[in-house]
């Protein structure tokens, strides 16, 4: 079976450590390099995702700019500054 490009599927195993191994293909695909950050998103039913943190980054930065409601606007602003303030946290960067 033939993939398309814009498509990986392989397996990564979980090192002693907890740690896993992000495929040369896959960081290729992204450009992923030594020292990148990205946000890891578990659902049970749904499973992980990765995301660079430039997309999150856009979506705290409307919402610290006070346009919560254009970026996230099926949230309250209070939920949308919630949320903000908890990401830069996990980015380890200051609160705007």
């Amino acid at each position: 079976m033939r993939r398309p490009e814009h498509a990986f599927m392989g397996m990564v195993r979980i090192g002693p450590k907890g740690q896993i191994v992000i495929p040369k293909e896959v960081r290729d695909m992204f450009d992923l390099e030594p020292g990148d950050s990205l946000v890891l998103l578990a659902d049970r039913r749904r499973g992980i995702a990765l995301h660079r943190t430039r997309f999150f980054e856009r979506i705290v930065d409307a919402v610290l700019d006070g346009q919560a409601a254009e970026a996230l606007p099926e949230e309250t602003e209070e939920n949308a500054q919630a949320f903000a303030a908890k990401l830069r946290e996990l980015l380890g960067e200051d609160e705007a």
